[in-house]
């Protein structure tokens, strides 16, 4: 039986297993696709598990999505451009690093018939997905972009590797179409963002990497002030069914009942 992992701190909110393990049973694929608590002690021991064939595959959630990357063999393009990898597999006994958040976002993006063409962004956070954020915005012709988080220094070093982003000090907020949350602040029901977002204006789109909340507070908010809102879900569905592809050289079905199933 063929074994797939999901890893991060914190884990339990992933919903990995039970996409993945949907899709495995429906393309009657002898394999286990579980989620694990680790500490980036355990990295480089996880990672070799893939070269020794005990592991078919990792996804790589927060906060490792950089830290893995020391212990990989290659990095796909992607992976590369972005330095931020969340799917592993191996290929010709090398342990690859890939990124399927990147896509996975811009098609989020276009399923929900939003477009970011000549548009400002904002996005809160400076961890592991937000290059991927970046690249994909770009890639859809967004006229600019303005960064916060809470610790500057990150979202400085950010800025070595996207040089035309506009780093913000946490608090202060720009006049903005599309407001991102790319932090972790969301994963528990009593979190907040204590921001004023009604000085961003109404009317605009508010997207939550968090897909695990169906709401969180950020959307709620986001909401009452008359914007528009959007969770994490599709995004996750399809950074998934990439990965799901390039493990079983399988494309597995994405309809209504895969996008439900998330919401049991």
């Amino acid at each position: 039986m063929k074994k797939y992992l999901v890893i991060g701190k914190p884990i339990e909110h992933s919903l990995s297993p039970k996409l993945h393990n949907y899709w495995i049973k429906k393309n009657n694929i002898n394999a286990l696709y579980e989620k694990k608590l680790i500490n980036e002690a355990e990295i480089k021991s996880i990672i070799s598990n893939v070269k020794e064939k005990k592991i078919d595959g990792i996804n790589v959630t927060v906060p490792f999505k950089k830290s893995v990357i020391p212990f990989l063999d290659q990095l796909s393009l992607e992976a590369e451009e972005s330095q931020s990898v969340n799917t592993i597999y191996l290929q010709n006994e090398k342990v690859i690093g890939h990124n399927t958040d990147i896509s996975g976002f811009e098609l989020a993006i276009k399923h929900c018939k939003y477009n970011v063409n000549d548009k400002a962004a904002f996005i809160l956070g400076a961890g592991g997905v937000v290059p991927s954020i970046i690249i994909a915005l770009k890639k859809m012709g967004v006229s600019k972009i303005f960064l916060s988080n809470r610790t500057k220094e990150k979202a400085k070093n950010l800025k070595n590797f996207f040089h035309d982003i506009e780093i913000l000090e946490w608090g202060n907020l720009p006049k903005a179409n599309m407001v991102i949350n790319a932090t972790s602040v969301g994963l528990n029901q009593s979190d907040e963002i204590k921001l004023d977002f009604s000085k961003i204006g109404k009317n605009n789109f508010f997207y939550d990497v968090i897909y695990n909340q169906k709401e969180t507070n950020f959307l709620k908010k986001a909401k009452n002030l008359g914007n528009r809102i959007e969770n994490g879900k599709m995004m996750f569905i399809y950074q998934a069914h990439q990965a799901f592809t390039i493990w079983h050289k399988l494309m597995p079905e994405l309809n209504d009942e895969i996008i439900s199933l998330l919401d049991q």
